[in-house]
């Protein structure tokens, strides 16, 4: 509850404006129902995990034979660290989580040796130019940051190599080389869009977009530009190109005409079919599109405030229970792309009567717990603590019965719930507190050397393996995407994160929501609210984004027949991914998700060691430094079978590519076989 994102599309939400609202959850100091179900010894069985579906295929030999060799990382060619094109690619190939070396052409030298490692294997797979001249202002003009012998050196090894190169921002013109483009127009496109349009050869390798998608290009520096040879546009606004693939003396390009940055969609949206497309298809690292959704505090009351200041508390019904769970259905079929969306129902269950009848109807003594027994697999259910304590300095002992009591209730009520999943209530616990818990300032972020060390112990004890954590803090962002945090204080407690919304905890209705969010940000109406915390999330969800966002169980009140704030909020998400892409959208169980985080935070530990694939034999051979996971993607896989669901592999078709997770242990090689595209 603690964090909000702001109504601007930042991926990094930071915590602003919480001094304009009291935050008030269900109390800690609740003692638990008469209808609650005592502790018993032992713990309920985990849900089992979804069978794999395929797995990458392993040779049996290493790669020993003939062949021209390439190690699978890209080389990124800037002018210096303020060059703007920098932090556009860099914000790409971090997403993808795929191995990368940065040239400042201004202060460091391109030459063979840069390029080709001595046993003669190339260093890179693909170039990747921040613009076409690599031009830098020098009192009033504009300077070259590469020397023509360092142009030639570079060109020799795209020849020799069969290594593509892209560049962004691209001036029409002839040097230092031809790319057919020439001058038809060029200036600054401010807030309003100029769309651009994939052409029928983008879209081959562009194949995750809709074919009619629409790409936005705002705050950016616009070259139109006409064909002046033999080349073919990728993208076109109106007549002009602003998008081509190009070749000259046997080397293959692509080209943007226009700057982007790291938060543009056009660079969600491009990003990694440029890599892709650089890359042949084969490259370290993974992108996939995900849409998960945390409701917190069911079966608890929490703090509703009203247009005209006035508080009471709000607690979702049985036959509003029935509602969401038909709400989620009326989406997977709206929306195909999510036919897997659903809702995590993070629980209290101090109020669940366990042994209430399991009817979907309100004619029992306790509604809300027997049409929750009727609908338990429709949800996904998430241990969010018996009574919602601020667990921020809580004994063991409290902690502890804090997290079996709210596993074994809910066991008895027939919920199905992973016992090593934790959220704790508003993240508490976790470093993020206020000294004096009765100020109304915001917290302080300690970073997790703060955490509840009693806490991580109770929750360990009871197997407790994955914490979720904040974005909006820093102690809790993790230093690589889609990563989790190995907590400090408690190794086998790993943290992972949560993105917040600022559809408000405390608003159950449209007004009620406007009043909080315009108290923080000025005049808004509901349906302006609703459009920009969507895009602040599809921001998010471009970018491959894996972690969950966050709303409260007030949220999902039916202000009108079919209505609530989280489906509008929801609705609006899947719309405008729906308009871009023509993946599906996964939503996977929280241990699934959880696993995929811990795979990626290892993933970025093996980056240090190349990937080399030979070209002639399409073998990719990996030597590993430590023990963990390794995602490639564009490599053979095959259909899973029983002995495979035991093993370290796993591989998924998504769209077009096949996307695997190798496990690797160290010292050991690897050889997989690649299947390039086109």
């Amino acid at each position: 509850m603690l964090g909000r994102s702001l109504p601007i599309p930042l991926l990094i939400v930071v915590a602003l404006g919480l001094v304009a609202v009291t935050l008030t959850s269900p109390s800690g100091l609740e003692a638990p129902g008469p209808t609650g179900v005592s502790a018993q010894p032992g713990m309920p069985d985990q849900p089992p995990l979804p069978r794999r579906q395929r797995v990458p295929i392993r040779a049996k030999n290493t790669d020993s034979g003939p062949g021209s060799r390439v190690a699978l990382r890209l080389l990124v060619v800037a002018t210096d660290t303020d060059d703007f094109g920098l932090a556009a690619w860099k914000s790409v190939l971090d997403g993808i989580g795929t191995p990368y070396d940065v040239l400042l052409a201004r202060t460091e030298r391109l030459d063979t040796t840069r390029l080709v490692r001595t046993d003669g294997v190339g260093r890179y797979n693909a170039i990747l130019l921040t613009n076409n001249a690599l031009l830098y202002p020098n009192n009033g003009n504009y300077q070259p940051a590469l020397e023509p012998q360092e142009w030639d050196a570079l060109w020799k090894y795209e020849r020799e190599f069969q290594v593509r190169q892209v560049s962004l921002n691209t001036f029409p013109g002839q040097s230092p080389e031809d790319y057919c483009l020439r001058p038809a127009g060029e200036g600054a496109v401010g807030t309003t869009p100029e769309l651009a349009t994939v052409t029928g050869a983008g879209n081959q390798v562009f194949d995750y977009l809709v074919a009619d998608a629409k790409i936005p290009i705002v705050q950016s520096y616009l070259y139109r530009a006409r064909l002046g040879c033999e080349a073919t546009p990728f993208l076109t606004v109106g007549q002009d190109v602003v998008g081509v693939f190009s070749t000259h003396d046997g080397r293959e390009r692509a080209a943007l005409t226009f700057s982007v940055g790291p938060d543009a969609v056009s660079t969600k949206l491009l990003g990694l079919g440029l890599v892709r497309w650089a890359t042949r298809g084969v490259f370290l690292g993974e992108q996939r599109h995900w849409f998960g959704v945390d409701v917190d505090d069911w079966f608890s009351s929490t703090l509703r405030l009203h247009p005209d200041g006035t508080k009471d508390v709000y607690r979702l019904t049985g036959a509003e229970a029935a509602e969401v769970a038909d709400q989620q259905k009326k989406v997977r079929q709206a929306h195909p792309l999510a036919k897997d969306f659903t809702l995590n129902l993070p629980y209290n269950a101090s109020k669940f009567d366990a042994r209430a009848p399991a009817h979907c109807s309100d004619d029992t003594t306790e509604p809300l717990s027997s049409y929750t027994k009727c609908l338990a697999g429709e949800f996904r259910w998430i241990n969010h603590t018996s009574t919602h304590p601020q667990m921020n300095d809580t004994p063991y002992e409290r902690n502890h019965t804090e997290i079996q009591r709210n596993l074994l209730d809910a066991a008895t009520g027939g919920l199905k719930v992973p016992h090593s999943v934790l959220k704790t209530p508003e993240y508490s616990g976790l470093g993020v507190y206020n000294p004096d818990p009765e100020s109304p300032d915001p917290p302080t972020d300690h970073g997790l050397a703060g955490s509840n060390k009693e806490l991580l112990k109770a929750a360990s004890d009871l197997g407790v393996r994955y914490v979720q954590g904040n974005m909006s803090f820093a102690g809790h962002r993790p230093s690589c995407f889609n990563c989790g945090i190995h907590h400090p204080l408690q190794r086998d407690v790993f943290v992972v994160p949560d993105w917040p919304t600022n559809i408000a905890f405390e608003a159950v209705t449209p007004d009620e929501q406007k009043a909080l969010y315009n108290a923080e940000y000025g005049a808004h109406s509901y349906e302006a609210i609703v459009k920009g915390e969507a895009e602040v999330a599809l921001q998010h969800v471009m970018s491959g984004s894996a972690y969950v966002h966050t709303l409260h169980q007030g949220n999902l009140h039916q202000y009108a027949n079919g209505k609530s704030l989280a489906f509008d909020w929801i609705e609006a998400v899947l719309a405008g991914y729906t308009a871009y892409y023509r993946v599906p959208l996964k939503n996977t169980d929280w241990v699934t998700l959880a696993n995929y985080v811990e795979h990626r935070t290892s993933h970025f530990g093996q980056l240090t060691e190349d990937a080399v694939w030979n070209r002639l034999t399409n073998a990719v051979t990996y030597t590993a430094k430590n023990d963990g996971s390794l995602f490639v993607t564009g490599i053979q896989t095959r259909e899973a079978t029983d002995e495979d669901q035991k093993g370290p592999d796993e591989a998924e078709i998504y769209g077009s590519d096949a996307i695997s997770r190798l496990g690797v242990n160290a010292g050991q090689s690897v050889t997989v076989t690649a299947s390039p595209r086109s």
